[in-house]
């Protein structure tokens, strides 16, 4: 039997939404029973599934007469791919729903597939799209902001209490696509060269930022077929996660430890920019997430000492060799990366907010210690949330009088440096991210 691709979308988006599964793990196991284009278009569906979960939510609801509950669970989320393709897919409507109602095949229920073509039919018929863009206005609806944003309540106030005049547009800007940025490794091209590189492969970029010399593309690309990936020349990584490295500031000499550091973006990237450092230490508490460190560090023909280990708890793995350069990529919500995990919506809770302050603090509370007087920690999160950032930094200093503040913006106010997503000075548009460097006195 071929395999049908809204049959596994179904499956996809129920393991999340329902079963609280990462999609980062769940859409690779489905896209193992695909080939080719399949696969592109499954991530399509699971993603745009999530990214306007409430409002498809709100939709179902007022068709289906009896939610679906137990072993029928499933069959509401196929209704969800289907609206999902009506609403903002150029898939033919026909064609959407045929392979919709074809999928009760084989989700081997076949006396679902009158009451699925009911619903996406009556859904069909009374749709009135944008024909242009192919997307229901809801404007001047009576509509909760969750389904008018397409994000959690709690999420919502959280942004409007924060940021007050730019939390619609942070709303808006975790819906985007997210552009695809490049690393250039400057051991092998300037970025300058590297952009002569993409041109002559007729890969068209946006812009370099001046900062740090990342690439943003014009448009998303298989990374093979990137000029020189294999051989270490480009890597992938957005550009607000670019910045650590240049703000770290590493110096010939220094000993320098990451931690959480896996996947390894950051830390490959500090050896890149540095490789006269004297050494480099990578840590994380998920041994299995350290295989795809190392995997980074051989591509890019890189050295580093990988340690699984926990960073809340550096008595179980430091040798009590103070490091010149820490760099703290804490574990957060994730709620500057919305745009690229969009199951971040529905997996993270309110309640987990102040779980993850609480470890943040006691992270930075035992990794200071480690830091040599006149060394220098950077602390980041890819989170937007002032809790996490900016009050966990103001809490820190005012625990440690050995702590200072090194200025990162040219706004002597700011506690750091804190990245919305899609919006910079520069209209860049990069990912949600915060910075805050620290200095140890002397």
């Amino acid at each position: 039997m071929t395999v049908n691709i809204r049959a596994l979308a179904a499956k996809c988006t129920f393991n999340v939404v329902d079963k609280g599964r990462s999609l980062a793990d769940e859409l690779p196991n489905q896209q193992a029973k695909v080939e080719g284009k399949d696969k592109a278009l499954l991530q399509e569906i699971c993603y745009g599934v999530l990214r306007y979960l409430p409002e498809l939510e709100n939709d179902a609801q007022q068709l289906i007469q009896k939610p679906l509950t137990g072993k029928q669970r499933v069959f509401h989320f196929l209704i969800l791919v289907g609206l999902y393709q009506i609403k903002y897919t150029r898939i033919p409507d026909h064609a959407a729903v045929s392979e919709t109602v074809g999928a009760t095949a084989s989700l081997k229920n076949r006396h679902m597939k009158g009451m699925i073509n009911g619903v996406l039919r009556n859904f069909q018929r009374s749709y009135q799209p944008d024909l242009q863009l192919k997307k229901k206005s809801t404007e001047g609806k009576n509509l909760s902001d969750a389904v008018r944003y397409n994000h959690p309540g709690w999420f919502i106030k959280k942004l409007q209490s924060a940021y007050p005049e730019q939390w619609t547009e942070i709303l808006a800007a975790n819906q985007e696509k997210p552009p695809m940025w490049l690393r250039v490794n400057q051991q092998h091209h300037t970025p300058e060269q590297y952009s002569e590189l993409l041109s002559q492969a007729e890969i068209a970029l946006t812009r370099v930022d001046k900062l740090t010399g990342a690439i943003a593309l014009e448009q998303p690309i298989d990374v093979n077929k990137l000029p020189g990936f294999s051989d270490g020349w480009i890597s992938v990584q957005d550009g607000a996660a670019q910045q650590a490295a240049r703000l770290l500031d590493c110096q010939s000499g220094d000993v320098v430890l990451d931690c959480c550091a896996a996947p390894g973006g950051k830390t490959c990237h500090i050896l890149e920019r540095t490789p006269d450092i004297k050494a480099m230490t990578a840590i994380d508490i998920e041994e299995g997430r350290l295989d795809r460190v190392q995997e980074n560090l051989t591509r890019l023909k890189l050295t580093a000492n990988i340690i699984a280990g926990d960073a809340a708890n550096p008595e179980s793995w430091w040798d009590k060799q103070l490091f010149d350069r820490i760099l703290l990529d804490a574990p957060c919500s994730g709620t500057g990366v919305i745009r690229r995990h969009p199951d971040i919506k529905w997996l993270r809770k309110a309640k987990d907010i102040d779980t993850l302050t609480i470890l943040q603090h006691k992270i930075l509370k035992k990794t200071w210690p480690l830091v040599k007087p006149g060394g220098i920690l950077l602390y980041a999160t890819c989170s937007v949330l002032p809790e996490e950032n900016r009050e966990q930094i103001i809490l820190f200093l005012d625990e440690n009088k050995d702590a200072s503040l090194l200025p990162i913006t040219d706004d002597t106010k700011d506690i750091g440096w804190q990245i919305l997503p899609g919006k910079l000075p520069d209209e860049s548009t990069m990912d949600g991210f915060y910075y805050a460097k620290l200095i140890k006195s002397i």
